[in-house]
């Protein structure tokens, strides 16, 4: 089982990871985890545990998980919108088919202002993108 595992573990919160070195070679023979940093994504801060000093290789591995993370993030991003994009085609058949009168009272001013805040930031950022393809005229 332990050749199976990796070196380090990753424990994923909010904005990055409290990083692990896995350590299966102990007279136990149990599996340590001794934590060796933390690290922020968003800034791409890491931080050594306590008065740990990271080799090479920690940092190597560290900055190729946070790379990875961020490309995973990334995906999910475009896949959360993806199925909102979705959502909103379920909420027009809803309200079209089957949504009552009052459901629909319930729910019309909210959706339409959240429906009227993004079609302005997207024309906007359509234009802004529109005018930087055009040189800035």
């Amino acid at each position: 089982m332990s050749a199976d595992l990796p070196d380090y573990y990753f424990r994923v919160r909010e904005n990055g990871a409290f990083v692990f070195r896995v350590d299966t070679e102990n007279r136990n023979r149990r599996i340590e985890m001794d934590q060796i940093a933390v690290v922020n994504i968003r800034n791409g801060e890491i931080k050594p545990h306590g008065q740990r000093q990271l080799t090479d290789q920690d940092i190597t591995e560290i900055k190729s998980w946070m790379e990875a993370r961020a490309a995973t993030l990334a995906s999910r991003d475009l896949d959360d919108i993806r199925r909102a994009i979705d959502h909103l085609n379920l909420t027009a058949h809803w309200a079209n088919s089957r949504a009552t009168d009052e459901q629909l009272e319930d729910i019309t001013d909210e959706l339409l202002l959240a429906m009227h805040d993004l079609r302005s930031v997207l024309v906007r950022k359509k234009a802004d993108r529109l005018m930087k393809d055009r040189g800035g005229e």
